[in-house]
């Protein structure tokens, strides 16, 4: 049970989260902490948060775990906030895209790297954002991933993992670095493509056209370039490295099919999206099986 859980940034993330936890009856409190009083006091009329403050070092009083939910931007400057005023024995998580930024973030904000603070990422979410899209289901049967740095205390990594297991995920553990490779591929670089595309296109002289002829595909598709620009400016600047690797790599794939494509390679993009279709169909049926389970 946490008696008083703080949520540093209570928006779709954080929020949903509050809302698993009280659903689950394992808390008892929960404080909201951020810069923008109306969100916080929207917050506490949709029941998200029991009270609010905007001073951090108010919001750690009596705190038995924080989150931190804000932007990647301000994970420094929220830790530079807390340092000398968390409490030693509370425990400290994050929800952060990027695991080595947030973790030299917070670091280099406290001076040290405590170790009751646990890195972690859900990989859960929707194009949608702010407390008032916050659900207690988002995290239901989804993937959250740990990576505790090397000072982090094992007892503190078992309790974040039992707090998002209340909340009713999946618990699993990578190395940071391992982390950012994984999540540049599967999920920094779809938003990228999805932002991208839809910027190219409604640039177009024709996009009102465009648009207006527009189908299911291309709204499934680009269904993600509706989520927070804030939070996807941060995330392709704090996980550059691995990103711009993967996205070089598949700018090379993408010149290929383009030369196919000129070139009338029917058996050959035949056969490209056969094997694409092949490797979709198998990771579908996977996560059926999972949610199923």
């Amino acid at each position: 049970m946490i008696q008083r859980l703080v949520i540093f940034g209570v928006g779709l993330i954080g929020g949903s989260l509050a809302l698993a936890l009280r659903q689950a009856g394992h808390v008892v409190e929960v404080v909201g902490c951020s810069r923008n009083a109306a969100n916080l006091e929207e917050a506490q009329r949709l029941g998200v948060i029991d009270r609010w403050t905007t001073d951090p070092v108010e919001a750690c009083e009596g705190a038995d775990v924080g989150v931190l939910a804000v932007p990647l931007g301000s994970m420094q400057g929220l830790a530079e906030a807390l340092s000398g005023h968390w409490p030693e024995s509370a425990l400290l998580t994050d929800v952060g895209s990027s695991k080595q930024a947030v973790i030299e973030s917070i670091r280099a904000g406290f001076g040290h790297l405590p170790r009751n603070f646990v890195a972690g990422h859900p990989i859960a979410g929707t194009e949608k954002s702010g407390v008032g899209a916050a659900f207690a289901e988002l995290f239901r049967e989804r993937l959250v991933i740990l990576t505790p740095a090397d000072e982090t205390s094992p007892m503190a990594t078992d309790r974040i993992a039992q707090m998002w297991r209340d909340a009713g995920a999946r618990i699993e553990f990578m190395t940071p670095a391992h982390h950012d490779h994984v999540l540049a591929a599967t999920s920094h670089l779809p938003h990228v493509l999805a932002f991208a595309l839809v910027e190219s296109l409604a640039r177009l002289s024709e996009s009102d056209e465009i648009f207006h002829y527009a189908a299911g595909g291309f709204r499934d598709f680009t269904r993600i370039a509706s989520s927070d620009p804030v939070v996807w400016r941060d995330i392709c600047i704090a996980n550059r490295e691995a990103l711009l690797e993967v996205m070089e790599r598949f700018q090379r794939d993408l010149e290929t099919l383009r030369a196919q494509i000129a070139e009338s390679d029917a058996a050959t993009l035949e056969s490209r999206f056969a094997f694409a279709k092949k490797a979709r169909d198998r990771f579908s049926e996977k996560m059926q099986v999972q949610l199923d389970q």
